[in-house]
């Protein structure tokens, strides 16, 4: 089948703008089309107002603002014509079946033949919206359930029918996949699919529960939270999220949906309070408040908790309960803990497990789907199977029997053994057939976990490692706590260099924690500051230094594969690499700034060499200088990839991977692009600065930041040691800077600033707390 193209959506709500908008992040021109609203002088309204609040909204639908580009707005009543030069046709329209079986027959009437069609559905199956349909429709259709906000949720729910084309299917899947970064989770056509058909029941049961075992909402909260692997939002936190009004009609359309003797029904029982709480405005965030609402109390505010018994607002408590100290990592302890606390622990998750377990195989084909689809769509940890895994399948399916509950056949089934297990270096799941097999992976997947099961490190420390991910390329890989680097990531940086040259062809940068790296370890900076380890902090600096250079200048191409953010030193082993392959969600920048710092391995002269050689710059040293200085003084951190190239961080000819998981296998591609006919890259050439002249002019400028409340006084300390190191110091334009001396001039600065009251009070200020200080 031919590529697709061209994108055509229908309905500009939330989803269908959300679907339109990650269709152009893709860099695919789409169509968004709506209806025309009774009197109104612009046909194209909705779908046009549509376009314009994606360039508002926070957080960003688009990756950058020119995306919005590739949008065109239309109507259904004028451009439906149109659609017959879109490869596929998304329908995001009200969810009213009678609605969307109308518009199908106007779609297949101006559609071209082979085109996909599906729908965003996330509660009619897809036997009922083709009921009555063309043959030659349902042969083209497919349901395509995204996730909201669809830029930032990676799952995709994909249905197909008896009578869907397998090669249709096949390209929406690797569209799906590749060009809009979603992970598929193959479903059956049934109601809810899977992660709104097993995430509803969670929510339902533990709200049902709350209420009737007298659990407050904070408790109930704290409970189902962090212990279970769940986001601290927990259950009424993402009601509140979500949307109480949206609860009451997600939960009729599930019960209408199962059949009489599903277990959803016995849970599903409205509060008695909701109603109320919805007439009054009382809907979650979007509202006036919903399970929590924050009361404002002039300048400040103070978080209100509702109590589900009385219907009033109280100040919360923030208190966890001892149960959850008590069995800290351990899940069964708190499921089995005496008292309200483990009892309701215990029956909202015996109940919710049970059920997952009850889903298969009538919602999907084998387990591995049903936990990817609760981890991506509801940010779980882990999925149901790994948490009963965790527990003990045989301790559960026993402790389910004592509590006289019913054990699914499925535990029955499996005994005493696992639904997950590692054989011969291979992650494999337990099958309905009683066997196991190999978690499958699409190909130009590449993950580390898969290699490092079958492997060991090529070096290691605690702190890092060396990997060897096959075709002659070694991936370095972060280990400490959040990716922070420190004097143990630097020297074995520093050796898988050397080893690097001696074994290999290439050298990739890569981790698959949430975070490339949050950059260099401040409580180290900290604690070396307060014992007044000057010579070590110089020693540290230098170290840092050299071995990014020797990154730089290494006999092998060196490719950065950052993902998520890629902060402060983070930030400077992408600018020291010979090409960037990042994923979409990159959020890169030097914010040494922000805690009273200047970049010190090397990253605000690497900003120069990205400002001299950028063609879109004018030429001369100001113009660098001053963009560098504007980036690294604020602070500055891209919202995507796309921000980053623009920024510099990323140049023209780097690569962006929209798909995670494939980041790995492209950034290994594009090494063994690199290393054919490799010659490393000259050392750096010495740079004319203007010196005290351009120093003055930086001054001036964050002296104006200053005059308009931006800049405090700290600030523009920090700012003028920045300026300092990036004009040269105390150089001119007829004598330029060699590398050395302006490195030099980094660790002079960063010591000077260390050194300083203010700076260390921001550094334990964001140690402590995780925000910025102001001083």
């Amino acid at each position: 089948m031919t590529p697709i193209r061209k994108v055509a959506v229908i309905g500009s709500g939330v989803m269908g703008s959300g679907i339109a908008a990650q269709v152009a992040n893709a860099g695919i021109p789409v169509l968004l089309l709506d209806i025309v609203p009774a009197g109104a002088n612009d046909r194209n309204t909705l779908a046009a107002g549509a376009i314009a609040r994606m360039l508002k909204t926070e957080p960003a639908p688009l990756m950058h603002p020119r995306a919005a580009g590739l949008i065109t707005a239309g109507n259904i009543e004028d451009d439906l014509a149109a659609l017959a030069d879109c490869d596929w046709i998304v329908e995001a329209v009200v969810e009213r079946l009678a609605v969307k079986q109308a518009l199908y027959r106007q779609i297949e009437a101006a559609r071209r033949p082979g085109s996909a069609v599906s729908s965003n559905t996330s509660t009619i199956r897809l036997h009922q919206l083709m009921a009555g349909m063309p043959e030659s429709l349902a042969r083209d259709f497919l349901i395509t359930h995204f996730f909201n906000p669809p830029r930032y949720m990676q799952l995709l729910e994909l249905v197909a029918g008896p009578q869907s084309d397998p090669a249709q299917v096949a390209r929406l899947a690797r569209f799906g996949d590749i060009a809009l970064g979603k992970t598929i989770v193959r479903c059956n056509d049934s109601p809810g699919f899977i992660a709104n058909r097993l995430g509803v029941f969670w929510m339902q049961c533990a709200a049902t529960l709350a209420y009737e075992q007298g659990i407050g909402v904070e408790v109930a909260d704290a409970v189902l939270g962090r212990p279970m692997g769940v986001p601290k939002t927990g259950v009424f936190g993402l009601l509140d999220l979500v949307g109480l009004d949206l609860m009451p009609d997600v939960s009729a359309s599930m019960a209408a949906a199962l059949p009489e003797g599903d277990a959803f029904h016995a849970v599903a029982r409205e509060l008695p309070l909701l109603r109320r709480m919805i007439a009054e405005g009382f809907t979650g965030r979007k509202g006036k408040g919903g399970f929590y609402r924050l009361e404002r109390e002039g300048r400040s505010s103070r978080k209100l908790a509702l109590d589900l018994a009385s219907g009033e607002y109280r100040a919360a408590s923030g208190d966890e309960p001892g149960e959850i100290a008590a069995h800290r990592g351990n899940l069964r302890g708190l499921l089995a803990a005496p008292g309200p606390v483990g009892s309701y622990a215990w029956g909202v998750m015996a109940r919710t497990l049970s059920y997952a377990a009850g889903l298969l195989p009538e919602a999907a084909g084998d387990v591995d789907a049903i936990d990817t689809a609760m981890r991506l769509g509801f940010n779980w940890k882990a999925g149901p199977f790994e948490l009963i895994d965790s527990l003990g399948a045989a301790w559960f399916a026993e402790r389910l029997a004592a509590s006289g509950m019913p054990v699914p056949p499925l535990l029955t089934q499996l005994g005493a053994r696992r639904f997950y297990r590692v054989e011969g270096g291979r992650a494999q799941y337990y099958g309905l057939d009683d066997a196991y097999r190999d978690i499958p992976r699409p190909e130009g997947v590449l993950l580390l976990a898969d290699v490092k099961r079958g492997a060991k490190p090529v070096l290691k420390n605690g702190s890092a490692a060396l990997w060897d991910i096959g075709e002659g390329v070694a991936c370095f890989e972060f280990t400490s706590k959040m990716n922070a680097l420190d004097g143990e990531t630097i020297a074995l940086l520093a050796r898988a260099i050397e080893t690097v040259a001696q074994r290999f062809r290439a050298l990739v940068i890569y981790s698959e924690a949430k975070d490339f790296s949050v950059g260099a370890n401040l409580g180290l900076a900290l604690f070396a500051a307060n014992i007044a380890a000057w010579g070590e902090v110089e020693k540290a600096l230098a170290a840092g230094q050299k071995t990014l250079q020797a990154l730089a200048e290494a006999p092998f191409p060196v490719v950065a594969a950052p993902a998520g953010m890629a902060l402060g030193g983070g930030c400077e082993i992408l600018l020291h690499a010979d090409a960037i392959v990042a994923h979409a969600e990159t959020y890169a920048g030097l914010v040494e700034c922000g805690v009273g710092l200047i970049p010190g391995w090397g990253g605000a002269v690497a900003m120069l060499r990205r400002g001299l050689a950028a063609p879109a710059l004018p030429k001369g040293p100001m113009p660098s200088v001053a963009r560098a200085f504007e980036m690294i003084s604020t602070a500055q951190v891209s919202k995507s990839a796309a921000e980053a190239r623009e920024m510099l961080i990323l140049r023209p000819d780097d690569r962006i991977t929209m798909n995670r998981a494939r980041l790995l296998a492209d950034a290994r591609a594009r090494a063994l692009e690199l290393a054919e006919n490799y010659r490393p890259p000259a050392p750096p050439a010495p740079i004319a600065l203007p010196g005290p002249s351009g120093r003055a002019a930086l001054r001036l400028a964050a002296e104006g930041m200053a005059r308009r409340g931006l800049a405090s006084g700290h600030d523009l300390r920090v700012a003028d040691a920045l300026a300092g190191a990036l004009t040269g110091g105390e150089a001119d334009l007829t004598e330029p800077c060699t590398q050395e001396a302006l490195l030099g001039l980094e660790r002079a600065a960063f010591i000077a600033l260390l050194q300083s009251g203010p700076t260390l009070a921001r550094i334990e200020h964001t140690l402590e707390t995780g925000k910025p200080l102001r001083n």
